[in-house]
């Protein structure tokens, strides 16, 4: 639905810069379109680097008509509450987001063209990015056959840069690997991955049952891709979270890139789970990858270290420390590039 050209604006009220604003983030980050407002009245004036920890001039706005008068088209949902379920009180702004004649992507659970499908006109759309658009097949281990390198981000925590870590790897490797034949692609497994990329499958969206299969479905539709990068969810650490052990079964990988943030010691709810040492982790990922070598046996290939809440210098700290305890190489992909990770794939 969404063409390259068409101007977006964010929708990020109360969250610019919050834990539930990752969305809104990431589309700062790697959306191709051009971004002309981002909205939180909270800020509004400001630009986004100036209201938060984020290096972008992008300005922040009061509402959609600040943003419309913009030349915005599209409106994106920036902020995912907790549960992804949709607030009530964003429906008085979304109603005039309809009546300005934009269109809007959606990356919430709630399918909004239920709710508002009846008053979209002259071309307008809303985009319900979670709603799968496909009822795979029961998983059978397809991907265990493939020769490629299928890469699966995985992490201590929800939110702690999985999404991030793999497009900037991906995005290295497939500039590097050009001029050497090498192929390459993303494969997106939530809501921003998918609205970013425009392609990839809703994984949390998916029953029990499908979401091995989904996977499965998504990775052998690139088979031919000689560097694939699976798209993390979630954690093994976390008592809310299935999903990596979805993508491991589906995915089958070859490699891992565990993500981490600097100096996190529990996990950011529940408080009370006591990340374990990164090398002990680092194991317990790969032996159930593998599943005692009834699959293809997956190799860590380095720590992707999220150090967006330290120093410069700190992160080196950081990354010196994590290299001498886990015998691998570690790096923050944004601040300091993703070669470092990326030339081992290559």
């Amino acid at each position: 639905m969404l063409k390259q050209h068409q101007k977006i604006a964010i929708y990020m009220e109360d969250n610019l810069g919050g834990d539930y604003g990752k969305m809104g983030h990431g589309v700062m980050r790697f959306m191709e379109n051009p971004i002309v407002a981002v909205i939180d009245s909270n800020h509004a004036g400001k630009e986004v680097k100036q209201a938060c920890n984020l290096p972008f001039d992008y300005p922040v706005v009061r509402d959609v008509d600040q943003a419309a008068e913009l030349g915005a088209e599209v409106l994106a949902l920036g902020t995912a509450p907790s549960g992804g379920r949709f607030p009530s009180e964003w429906s008085v702004p979304l109603l005039r987001t309809l009546e300005l004649g934009l269109s809007i992507i959606n990356g919430l659970h709630d399918n909004l063209n239920d709710q508002f499908g009846h008053l979209l006109r002259n071309g307008q759309w809303i985009w319900d990015v979670r709603q799968p658009t496909l009822t795979p097949e029961i998983a059978s281990a397809r991907a265990a056959t493939l020769t490629n390198k299928r890469v699966l981000l995985v992490g201590t925590d929800m939110a702690i840069g999985k999404m991030t870590a793999g497009l900037e790897l991906y995005r290295w490797v497939r500039e590097n690997g050009k001029h050497k034949g090498i192929t390459t692609d993303f494969l997106a497994t939530g809501q921003i991955g998918i609205s970013v990329t425009g392609k990839g499958i809703p994984l949390d969206a998916f029953k029990v049952d499908h979401a091995c299969g989904a996977v499965e479905t998504l990775v052998m539709n690139s088979a031919t891709r000689d560097i694939i990068f699976i798209e993390g969810q979630g954690s093994l650490l976390h008592p809310g979270s299935s999903a990596t052990l979805s993508l491991m079964r589906g995915g089958c990988p070859s490699h891992l890139v565990m993500c981490h943030r600097a100096g996190m010691k529990t996990l950011r709810k529940p408080t009370s789970i006591k990340i374990p040492p990164l090398k002990e982790f680092i194991e317990l990922n790969e032996a159930l990858a593998t599943a005692c070598g009834a699959l293809p046996k997956a190799i860590t290939i380095g720590v992707a270290l999220n150090t967006s809440m330290v120093d410069e210098t700190e992160a080196m700290s950081e990354i010196s420390k994590l290299e001498d305890q886990t015998g691998l190489p570690v790096t923050d992909v944004v601040k300091f590039g993703a070669g470092k990770l990326g030339s081992l794939l290559l």
